[in-house]
């Protein structure tokens, strides 16, 4: 009887840490939805280094623009031409945008 006990007791032990790892286990959908996006961030890689490139190339270019054009309202939307140039025209002066008609923007 004592044997039986001393084995119980023992297997009763060793399984707690057992259920307890199952607890904390992540569950088929986490491992799942872990792996996807795991994937989904290894094709993303390529584009998100010619991004940050980009960036690093256009950046100082982009800051400097920033600094030269004191006010965006005095323009108008920015217009692609046929042959792919893009034109930004400045409005007409005395032209002031109406508070009441939001600008709109052609997608």
């Amino acid at each position: 009887m004592t044997r039986i006990l001393t084995v119980l007791t023992f297997c009763h032990l060793c399984a707690a840490p057992v259920a307890a790892q199952e607890e904390d286990a992540p569950s088929m959908m986490e491992r799942g939805a872990q792996q996807f996006l795991e994937g989904l961030l290894l094709e993303m890689e390529p584009a998100f280094d010619s991004m940050r490139g980009f960036m690093e190339q256009m950046g100082p270019a982009l800051t400097d623009l920033m600094g030269q054009i004191e006010d965006w309202s005095v323009y108008e939307a920015p217009e692609i031409l046929p042959n792919g140039d893009i034109i930004i025209r400045r409005k007409p002066e005395g032209t002031e945008p109406s508070e009441e008609t939001p600008p709109q923007i052609d997608l």
